[in-house]
């Protein structure tokens, strides 16, 4: 499936007031960003046998949907594309890499 595909179906179930557009999706979208965390945090405390990490993964990446399904929200109020976040994400680090300044602090290094 396609990034802007994506966004597309993902807003027919973007229900949320009007009047909380940003608002809502950058709270829910740090909310689950914060359980990929925690689930991770908790793994790594309560280590795991293969099969257990196998299973860990598998619940991490429902999580990962759900930050996807924020992200794509908040592109939407945002007026954005998925596809041009993408691609201009990719621009910034490439254009890091050739100066060299893949490392560091800050937004505009």
């Amino acid at each position: 499936m396609k990034l802007d595909e994506y966004q597309e179906k993902a807003s027919k179930t973007a229900i949320y007031p009007k009047n909380y557009e940003l608002i809502y999706p950058a709270l829910g979208l740090a909310g689950e960003a914060g359980e990929v965390a925690n689930k991770v945090k908790k793994f790594i405390r309560d280590g795991a046998d293969q099969e257990t990490f196998e299973l860990k993964k598998v619940e991490i990446a429902k999580e990962l949907g759900d930050v996807l399904w924020y992200i794509a929200a908040l592109s939407n109020d945002l007026g954005v594309k998925l596809s041009a976040l993408a691609a201009g994400n990719l621009d910034k680090l490439e254009d890091r890499m050739k100066r060299n300044a893949i490392s560091g602090d800050g937004d505009n290094r």
